[in-house]
């Protein structure tokens, strides 16, 4: 017996793995990791968060099939309708869930690489074929080549990230106002806006979750992993237009957001402000990366608006300063794709993290 052909010609989805699998491997105490691979939160959750977990309680009883506190409360916070939201197991939960209904055997899907590479991944795992159209050098879309290939394929979905990942840089109104124009379903992923906020806003100025409800070819998509620090939980959530939502109701799994997920994340939209703190505490320590690594032969970093940066690295190979810095006990970011060869990505952490990052790769390069 044998998997099917599809799945084991598929490439493989590589994940990051979590502080005490790393520090077994390199047989060091795990408060001796630095860990910038994952785009995690430094700070973790809020306070709220380890109460309402420490009061949980009915963990005996299956969670509520559609999250209705929840939606009820980000509605609330987001001003939009409660009927349009979806809640995942993560972001990602909900990227599988809207191929599988979107797309059909065969059907094309447009991504704008490089990217997040779960786009492409659950485009194939649905039996859907992804049309990799690359960036320019300054990783803005390249809109020539989107609208050909619209033209051509006509695609069922096109995914866009903005901040995208791993470049973090944020669609311009231009790009965006492109990409409403075509005639397909636009997947705009928010996973970092929260990091372009100004004065405090969680970047609710920059966000298109709003016009969701006046456009039936957009979809938004949020998460809590980022700005609230519930990467270990896995939640998120969707604003979907009307017309789409009896068939997402109809595909998702019953019980897709368990009651620990839903309690952190009811309690993270409770504690904005502490957690808006927290987001400006990683923006400061972005900026004062970036200036580091500008100092750093052989490393040119991108400007982002996310909580990692990208950079380029000359003169050595990426590859080899990524196995380097692990051997240190430093994690960062590295690809293996003929896109991403030459660079290393890293994640804004705490400035101790930032300085001892810094201090290695004064030493390598």
């Amino acid at each position: 017996m044998k998997a099917g052909k599809r799945i084991t010609d598929m490439a493989a989805y590589t994940p990051i793995e979590p502080v005490n699998i790393l520090a077994t491997r390199l047989g060091i105490p795990a408060n001796q990791i630095t860990k910038l691979d994952a785009n995690e939160n430094p700070y973790g959750p809020s306070p709220l968060v380890r109460q309402a977990l420490a009061e949980l309680d009915s963990i005996n009883i299956y969670p509520d099939p559609e999250s209705r506190v929840l939606r009820s409360r980000l509605s609330e916070v987001y001003d939009v309708p409660f009927e349009n939201i979806l809640t995942g197991s993560g972001a990602d939960e909900l990227i599988d869930l809207l191929v599988r209904v979107v797309v059909e055997p065969g059907d094309r899907v447009i991504n704008c690489v490089p990217t997040f590479g779960m786009y492409d991944f659950d485009t194939a795992l649905n039996f859907g074929v992804c049309l990799n159209i690359p960036r320019r050098s300054n990783f803005s879309l390249d809109m020539k080549a989107i609208e050909k290939a619209v033209k051509k394929e006509q695609p069922g979905i096109i995914f866009a990230c903005s901040p995208n990942n791993p470049d973090g840089r944020r669609l311009t109104g231009e790009e965006t106002d492109f990409l409403l124009s075509l005639p397909a379903l636009i997947v705009l992923d928010e996973a970092y806006i929260e990091f372009t906020q100004q004065n405090g806003d969680l970047g609710v100025n920059n966000s298109l979750i709003r016009q969701v409800t006046v456009r039936d070819n957009l979809i938004v998509l949020r998460t809590f992993s980022k700005w609230a620090g519930l990467a270990g939980l896995r939640i998120g959530f969707g604003v979907f237009p009307t017309w789409l939502m009896d068939s997402l109701w109809k595909a998702k799994q019953p019980y897709n957001v368990n009651v620990a997920a839903s309690a952190a994340a009811c309690a993270s939209l409770q504690d904005r402000d502490y957690l808006a703190d927290n987001v400006s505490k990683i923006q400061a320590e972005r900026s004062r990366l970036y200036q580091k690594l500008l100092a750093i032969p052989g490393i040119t970093p991108f400007p982002s608006q996310s909580n990692f940066i990208l950079c380029k690295v000359d003169g050595k190979s990426a590859r080899d300063v990524k196995t380097e810095l692990a051997a240190k006990g430093v994690f960062i970011r590295h690809y293996e794709n003929a896109l991403l060869r030459d660079y290393i990505r890293i994640s804004v952490g705490r400035p101790g993290d930032t300085d001892i990052l810094i201090r290695q790769l004064e030493e390598l390069l």
